[in-house]
Formats: C-alpha cells, structure tokens, sequence
C-alpha cells in the first residue's frame, strides 16, 4: 500500500470543507485511507498516528492532503483534490467572482457593513484570537472549531457579557438563526419556540420534533459543550435565554444540555423561572428536582422536551413522558423471541455524541451497565474503543475516532465498518444506531449501509436492528425515502431517539 502527501502552501479551508473533500477522496477506487487538513503540530501528529507517514512538513496556515492507497490511485486522489481546492468560482455574471477576498473580519465588515455574526472555523489555537477579534467588532461569534481550552472559552464568553453579544461554541456545530441553518441542521419551519443547547444532535432531535409535531422555530443557538462547565458558567445559555426571552417572536423557550454542575442548573433555573415566558428544560439524565420553579417545566427525553414546548405553545395540557405500554412490551417480547440465547447484549453505535448519552442513560434505567467511550453516569470506559465488550454504546463522532477522519455524518464509512463487525459478534443481541440528516451531513446516507444490513442479516443469527433517523420532510436528503428503505431491509424504526433506546432495553431485559 503506498501513501503520499502534498503540501499547498497558505491555502486555507474550513473544516467542513475539509472533511468533505476528505470523505470525496476515501470513496475513490483503490483508496483506502484519506485525511484533509491544515497543517497544525497537532494534526500532523494525528495524521502520523493514524499511519499516513512521519515527517511530513506544514505550517499551520498550509493545507495538507494525505491518502493511502494503490499507487495510481493515490495520484488520482491528489489531483483531484488539487483540482477541487484550486477550482475557480463559478461566474454567475453577479461580478462576484471578481471580488476581493475577504481575509479578515474587518475587511468583510467593509464591504458588509451589516453583518453581526462571524462564523470561526479554524484550529483550535488560533480560534480565541478570532473570536476575540470579531467580539471587539461588535460581532457576535459562533465557534465551530474545537479543541479551545475552557480557560479560553471564559474568557471569551466574559468578554461576550461585556459587550452584550452571544458565542455560540466553541465546539458547535449546530445553530438556526432567523432561519439560516449553521453547520449541521435541519430544515424546519420558522415558529414560535425557540431553542437553546449545549448539545449539537440534542437540539436537531429537539426542532426537528417540533417541526415533525406542525409547529416551528424561532431560533436555535447552540451554546457549545462545554458551556454549562462550572468555569465557563453557563454564560452562552444564559445570554441565549435572556436573548429569546425578549424575542417578541418566540412564545416558548427550551433548553437542552447533559447535567451542569448544580450551582450551574441552580443560576439557570432561576433565570428560567424570572422570565415571563414558559421555559422547558431538560438536562439530560437529572429528571426534575423536588420543586419545580413556576414556569418551569421538565422533559424526559430530547424528543419529550419538544412535545412539551408545542403543547405549552398550544396552551394545551403537558404530556408526560411516553411510558410503556403492553404494546411495547409485546413487540420487545416478539422480537426477543428471535435471539438465541448467546446472543445478550445491546450494540449502540452513534455518530450523534448526545443520542449515545441518552441511550445510555435510558439503557442505565433499566440497569443495563454499558461500557462507552464516552461513559454516562454509572456506565465504565471501553477498555479497547475499537472491540465492544458486553453492552457497549460508542459515540462514533467523538475525537477518540475522527483523528485524521471526516465525522461520520459526513462520511458514514466508520460507522458502517462498526455496525458490520457488531453485527458479525455472536453475543449482539440489539444492534442500535441512529441517522442524521440535514445540512453537513452525507446526501447519500445509505450508500454501503443498506449493504451493511444485507450482510448482517444474513448472519446464522442476525442481532435485532434499531434506528432512529433524525431530520425532516424538508431535509436535503428523503427522509421518508430512507425511512422506508430501512424498512424494507428489516430495520426496527423509532419515532426518536429514546424510543429507540427504549426499545433496545426492553429486548435486552427480558432475555
């Protein structure tokens, strides 16, 4: 197997560009391997670990390409993508085309004078200056780019407060604002309620209930991971609260993070309960405290939480959490009944990191212990992230599996390896997984999945298949064509996230 490079010296891409060109290039015949990415310490130390060659040399301001592969195909794959990165703009006979560039915040505030929001997508160390640079400007900041320290990220955000401006980030990926989907989102309806999330997939699932329940959006800011950390103090969810609280087009507000740290939940909370607009919250995992502040309603799950602001925004009563029924016992029963008896344990296998914390969360009620890369509460650290070990749920996405590779909702190619080897474990009884539509993620989702499932369910004892497919009738992608092309292949769909992960518990329970 060869494996070659080139260097473009100061060329610049965004992440997901990047990641794009790299899934374009895994797909081509004969490469076995492709990574896209600038030149930092950092990624060249990723690259080199995940065996694209030592001593390759880059600034952090230079884009490298790395493929392995046949010989041929590793040249094909380097021109093509020195073609792709070097193609000119199309003339769409606007005089766009000969504009030009735009290389720093102050010189797009020139020629935009209206703009009020920066979109930063660059190395981790180099995004707080930006951040920093575009707050002064009097810009507000959302921060796809991760690997930014949580003493940096204070002091971003304080600066933030300071100037009465939101960042979004860093480390997120997902935003709607007035109706312009950022990074990975969804096509939903503009509306009344309005979103805040310290979780990307946790506010998709979240506007994407809301859009499936015939209500809309106002907005939806992702506030970062890292936001609700005690350091950071919930600043972005607390200006994103306040922002929506005076915004006269949202009627209901939801929030969504994993559990703060409780001096945090507690400062949010009362925030929540001093607005004059119904606030639904749900830290995942925490279930309500002895006293609900007025105003204040709790969710059970992602999709619960949407189902709660549609029907307070419909003035009707709250649902509760779905419980199950003897419908749904039945059907865990009836397909419990296929296994064998080596076969015991569930299989989670996620690109979206917060659908892997609530089907841990909601396996752990039905005290199933799993191991994951990303442990919830009372689960325990896969010991080897690449084999499974009893119940185990991985989150596919998270930093463990995306050195030196696109995230696998941009490219599934990991995902569908994983679920294969899975599916080939005689002990997997539940192979559970989930799908993300939308902007950002892959168009062809099912390309190789549908393979994949064909080859699991021609195993001597094929595990139940479970997946929840997040996105909406308007999505780029079919999301009812893939829904029914799962179908036919066998596949148990759930309405969300948590039914799935429910489903997946009952069947293992009984066992």
């Amino acid at each position: 197997m060869a494996t070659q490079h080139k260097v473009f010296k100061n060329l610049y891409q965004d992440s997901v560009s990047l990641m794009q060109i790299s899934s374009r290039l895994d797909k081509m015949e004969g490469i076995q391997g492709a990574s896209v990415v600038m030149g930092t310490e950092a990624n060249l130390a990723r690259i080199a670990d995940a065996g694209f060659g030592e001593g390759i040399v880059a600034k952090p301001n230079d884009l490298v390409i790395a493929v392995q592969g046949d010989a041929e195909a590793c040249e094909q794959a380097i021109t093509a993508a020195e073609e792709a990165l070097t193609a000119k703009p199309d003339d769409s006979g606007t005089g766009d085309s000969a504009a030009q560039p735009l290389t720093s915040f102050a010189l797009g505030l020139e020629q935009h004078p209206e703009a009020n929001l920066a979109l930063i997508s660059v190395p981790g160390e180099y995004a707080t200056a930006e951040a920093i640079k575009a707050l002064n400007l009097g810009m507000n900041v959302m921060m796809f780019s991760d690997n930014v320290s949580i003493a940096d990220e204070r002091v971003i955000k304080l600066l933030a407060v300071e100037k009465n401006l939101m960042v979004m980030g860093p480390d997120c990926g997902t935003a709607i604002v007035n109706g312009v989907p950022l990074g990975f989102a969804n096509v939903v309806r503009r509306g009344a309620i309005g979103v805040v999330a310290a979780s990307g997939t946790g506010l998709q699932e979240a506007t994407c209930r809301i859009h499936q329940l015939g209500e809309g959006v106002s907005q939806a800011l992702g506030t970062g991971g890292h936001d609700l950390h005690q350091d950071v103090g919930g600043l972005s969810m607390l200006h994103g609260l306040q922002a929506l609280a005076d915004d006269s087009q949202t009627d209901v507000i939801v929030l969504i993070s994993k559990p703060p740290a409780q001096a945090i939940a507690d400062k949010i909370l009362a925030r929540a309960a001093a607005i004059a607009k119904p606030v639904v919250v749900n830290f995942l995992g925490q279930g309500s405290p002895n006293v609900n502040p007025e105003g204040v309603f709790f969710a059970d799950s992602l999709a619960h939480s949407a189902e709660v602001a549609v029907a307070l925004y419909r003035k009707q009563p709250v649902p509760e959490a779905r419980q199950s029924s003897e419908s749904d016992k039945h059907q865990a029963a009836g397909l419990a009944s296929r296994l064998n008896p080596q076969q015991r344990y569930i299989r989670g296998v996620f690109a979206g990191g917060t659908f892997c914390y609530e089907a841990q969360i909601i396996a752990s009620g039905y005290g199933i212990q799993a191991f994951s890369n990303t442990p919830s509460k009372g689960n325990s650290p896969l010991a080897d992230l690449w084999h499974s070990q009893g119940h185990t749920i991985i989150d596919l996405g998270d930093d463990d599996f995306t050195q030196g590779r696109p995230h696998p909702m941009i490219d599934p190619t990991l995902r569908n390896q994983r679920l294969l080897q899975e599916a080939q474990d005689p002990q997997t009884a539940v192979l559970l997984f989930d799908l993300v539509l939308g902007y950002g993620a892959s168009e062809q989702p099912l390309t190789d999945l549908l393979t994949v499932i064909e080859q699991a369910q021609q195993q001597a004892a094929p595990p139940v298949m479970i997946a929840h497919v997040c996105g909406t009738d308007a999505d780029p992608q079919s999301r009812q064509q893939i829904q029914q092309a799962l179908t036919d292949a066998g596949v148990q769909l759930a309405d969300s996230n948590a039914d799935a992960a429910h489903l997946a518990a009952r069947i293992v329970s009984g066992l």
